[in-house]
């Protein structure tokens, strides 16, 4: 991280900053406040969006665990983002990818939905891996791209995928 953590506990200036600072730790709990939370409790405002973003995108949309967490994973790859890799990875698998998807998730390059589905992932699991791809690298998704997201899984879960991968 380029900038130093605030206070573990932190210090709130005000009566709305300790507010915010329990909704992170209410999402948080049973565990503690992580390394993220401590760096954008500098800006309350930004920590508070952040956390009903990633609570909405976490634990309130109709996305699969295994969806899910394929996006997030790829995203780290592309990113080269290791540490969100190494924890979002064992939580794909518990939601159903093999180890071989997972393989094919880690992979180096660009991954395109024209080609034929790896063995270890379902045809959903690589939609979603080459979406989060395509996204991540180019901003702009392929309207081939788009229209086969579209037909599986419609308006509702395109708009969950999306808001997976941005998170």
């Amino acid at each position: 991280m380029r900038i130093p953590y605030v206070a573990n506990p932190p210090n709130p200036a005000s009566a709305e900053e300790a507010a915010i600072v329990e909704r992170i730790q209410a999402r948080r709990a049973p565990r503690p406040l992580q390394a993220l939370d401590l760096a954008l409790l500098h800006a309350p405002a930004v920590a508070d969006g952040w956390n009903s973003f990633l609570g909405a995108v976490r634990t309130r949309t109709g996305l699969a665990a295994d969806l899910r967490e394929i996006a997030i994973s790829r995203v780290a790859v592309v990113n080269r983002a290791w540490y969100e890799w190494a924890h979002h990875a064992p939580l794909a698998e518990e939601g159903g990818v093999s180890k071989e998807g997972m393989q094919v998730v880690r992979r180096e390059g660009e991954l395109r939905l024209a080609d034929p589905v790896p063995d270890g992932l379902t045809a959903e699991q690589w939609a979603v891996v080459c979406y989060a791809d395509e996204m991540t690298r180019n901003v702009q998704v392929r309207d081939e791209t788009f229209a086969k997201l579209r037909e599986m899984f419609g308006e509702t879960g395109i708009v969950e995928i999306t808001a997976t991968v941005c998170f």
